[in-house]
Parts: C-alpha cells; structure tokens; sequence
C-alpha cells in the first residue's frame, strides 16, 4: 500500500471510529430521554413513584450498556484498524476492561441478580424489558412470567 493509500485508509477509519462515538453518544442521550418518557407513562398508570423509578432505572441502564457496547467497537475499530502498536492494543485491552466492570456493574444493578445467575441479556433486550415493565405497570402481573424484571429490585 502506498503511502497516500495508507494515509486515506488511516483517515477512513479514524472516522469509521469517529461515527462509532456519535452513534454511541446519540444511543445514550435518546436512552435518556426515552427511558424518561417510559418512566413518565409508567407513574401516570401506576400512580407509583418506585414503579417509575424502576422503569426509569432498568430502561436507562439497558441504554447505557448498549452505547458501551458501541463504545468498544469504535475503540477497537481505532485499535486494530489504525494503529495497531503494542501500546495502542494495551491501552485498548484497559479501556475495554474499565468498560467491562462498567457494563458488569450496570447490569448487577438493573437486574439485582450477577449475569451468570440468569439468561444472557443484551442492553436492548433489558431496555425492551423495560418498556414492557412499564407498559404493564399497575396491572397484576405474574412474576413468573418470562422476561418480566417488574418483580426483581422491589
């Protein structure tokens, strides 16, 4: 590759990288503003201020692990794509570590429970999961039923 192929390919991917973090970025802020809109409609029907919280917590968290997730593509695409040297790939493997314990962290807190004493759960299954809870809020629900976290965190 010439050096001018190298230098476009570079540029290419540096913004490759670049879209990865404002998509990521844009993954969170519209987490936040949907997840409060599920957390408003959540208390208009239960008229309960722990229901909307929950909704509210496990909605935004799912949205928050979905744009780490994001976040580490684009790190990794940064990584391997334009600079692959041994001190890029160890500040990778630190950055996805860090993200790692955040993302554990995260879903410890949203689902009250450690991620190997339950089913795999993405961030947008748990964000589904949360508009569910809170389109079924106020409504008896069976706490058995699958994929209902309403019951969990109480």
């Amino acid at each position: 590759m010439s050096q001018v192929e190298a230098g476009t390919y570079t540029e290419a991917m540096l913004l490759v990288a670049q879209i990865f973090e404002v998509i990521a970025a844009g993954v969170i802020l519209l987490g936040l503003l949907w997840s409060a809109a599920l957390s408003a409609a959540a208390y208009r029907r239960s008229r309960k201020g722990a229901v909307a919280y929950r909704t509210m917590r496990q909605s935004f968290g799912g949205a928050i692990l979905l744009g780490l997730e994001i976040l580490v593509a684009g790190d990794l695409i940064r990584t391997v794509a334009v600079e692959p040297t041994l001190d890029n790939v160890i500040t990778l493997a630190l950055i996805v570590l860090i993200r790692t314990f955040l993302s554990f962290s995260l879903e410890i807190e949203i689902d009250g429970v450690v991620p190997w004493r339950r089913a795999m759960v993405s961030g947008a299954t748990v964000m589904k999961n949360a508009a569910q809870s809170g389109r079924e809020a106020g409504n008896p629900v069976d706490s058995s039923s699958a994929g209902d976290l309403s019951h969990q965190n109480s």
